[in-house]
């Protein structure tokens, strides 16, 4: 691979496509009321202006990583970041529910093949330790920061302007990326169809992955016992198991099964994955109760959670990597996790009549972990990708992330709304029965990411202080 020119204007590009996919999946949250009734959107109907992002999106990245590992990372890049731009403006345009889900679902498409390859073209451009630990730690902070970020500037654009600009606001950036990236990102040597154009692997791994997604983001709808779910869910394990099949026999795999063989990158998506599914109860349910409990508005939420998002950003860019460079990323992660368990305890105990300074403040504060906890999981997913596979790692550590949000915003916004009907049910104020549902989802979060602490403590390695994982080029020998 070409080295380009200015290294860090090539990570600046990564961060801003990496930012403006996190951006959409956040802030459009704040907007959804203005959405409904500017275009006529039925309660159900409604859901799938978050839902056709997260199924494009979360079904494809796998595809995406593969395919630009084969067909060269940087032509992914620039492909996804122009369909995301161009979906961005017909979203913006759209007068009518269908228009606005088509857009949604070709912005997924967009996020997806975009993002996908981005850390492959990260790991494979910095390749000394410290620089990468560096660059890791900015490349997490657009993620972990950028969803609360995502909630401001989605209620200072709908208050101020109106919704569509949520989705304008994406043009300049989406142009200037591209723009950017066709002279700063380095031009990589694609392996060619022929080193794993997997066709039968791609359609079921895509097949399993959407119909999977699709039953998570429908149990608040049908059900976690229902033949609806239960069916999907079983469809969706088969397309899966006969993927993983298909790629342990086929002479060119889509996803070559060694790089789930190192303990480090199999234990850190998992991880992730617990991890994501209860924290999505704090980017989201955490809204809810500002609003709906507290009374707070659209630029209000956001401006509230503003402090998890600034001390985020303050530990991923200026403390995380000299953290990992001297006692590791097991032991960073692990304290991460400690203080996000403390984020959701304090969570599940907050008040219906709450003070912000003495009750929410706090738990933004701890939301630092988030800035250690990704950093660090990061460098441990892609550690053990060899340079012809970076873009798939890459691929799977998103699908990991993707899979964990859609299982947390179904599974504890459908304890919370249960928890919820219960209580008004037995005559509680709307006030309190929303606390108590919402109690129940932070008390659940809590629980993941204990055993996400576990499972850190018994499947990742412990690594020797000050002794990096190995570089990327050093793994090139196959499994």
């Amino acid at each position: 691979m070409r080295t380009p020119a200015s290294p860090r204007l090539a990570l600046g590009v990564l961060a801003t496509g990496m930012l403006m996919t996190v951006l959409d999946g956040s802030i459009v949250t704040v907007a959804m009321p203005a959405i409904q009734h500017d275009l006529g959107f039925t309660p159900v109907g409604l859901s799938w202006v978050v839902n056709a992002y997260l199924i494009a999106f979360g079904s494809l990245l796998l595809l995406a990583g593969r395919f630009g590992d084969l067909v060269g990372r940087k032509r992914l890049f620039l492909a996804g970041t122009g369909i995301f731009t161009a979906a961005s403006l017909l979203a913006g345009v759209a007068a009518s529910p269908a228009v606005l889900v088509a857009a949604r679902f070709l912005q997924g498409v967009g996020s997806a093949t975009a993002s996908a390859v981005g850390l492959g073209i990260l790991v494979t451009l910095f390749t000394e330790p410290r620089e990468r630990a560096r660059a890791i730690a900015v490349f997490s902070f657009t993620g972990a920061a950028g969803a609360s970020l995502g909630q401001v500037l989605g209620g200072v654009l709908t208050d101020a302007l109106a919704w569509n600009w949520i989705f304008f606001i994406n043009l300049p950036i989406g142009a200037a990326t591209v723009l950017v990236a066709l002279r700063a990102l380095p031009a990589d040597r694609p392996q060619g169809l022929s080193a794993g154009a997997d066709v039968l692997g791609a359609l079921l791994v895509t097949a399993g992955l959407m119909t999977g997604i699709y039953a998570v983001v429908k149990i608040e709808e049908y059900g976690t016992g229902s033949a609806h779910t239960l069916g999907l869910g079983a469809l969706a394990l088969a397309l899966l198991s006969g993927f993983l099949l298909r790629q342990a026999k086929a002479a060119q795999p889509l996803m070559p099964l060694r790089i789930l063989r190192s303990r480090d990158v199999a234990g850190a998506n998992a991880v992730q994955m617990l991890m994501v599914a209860a924290l999505f109860s704090f980017q989201v349910l955490v809204a809810l109760y500002l609003q709906k409990v507290l009374g707070y508005g659209a630029a209000g939420t956001g401006f509230a959670m503003l402090p998890a998002a600034l001390v985020i950003g303050a530990v991923s860019l200026g403390v995380s990597a000299p953290l990992i460079a001297r006692f590791g990323e097991r032991n960073v992660l692990l304290t991460g996790l400690v203080l996000l368990v403390g984020v959701l305890g304090l969570l599940a105990r907050v008040p219906v009549h709450a003070s912000y300074a003495t009750d929410l403040l706090p738990v933004m504060l701890l939301a630092a972990g988030f800035g250690l906890a990704l950093p660090a999981l990061t460098a441990l997913a892609m550690s053990g990708a060899r340079e012809a596979d970076a873009g798939l790692a890459s691929g799977v550590f998103n699908t990991t992330q993707q899979i964990g949000m859609a299982l947390g915003v179904a599974v504890l916004s459908t304890l919370a709304a249960a928890r919820t009907e219960t209580l008004t049910k037995t005559g509680h104020p709307a006030p309190e029965a929303l606390t108590g549902g919402y109690h129940l989802a932070f008390g659940v979060g809590a629980g993941l990411l204990l055993l996400a602490l576990v499972v850190a403590l018994t499947v990742l390695r412990p690594a020797t202080a000050g002794k990096p994982r190995r570089k990327v080029e050093q793994m090139t020998t196959a499994a």
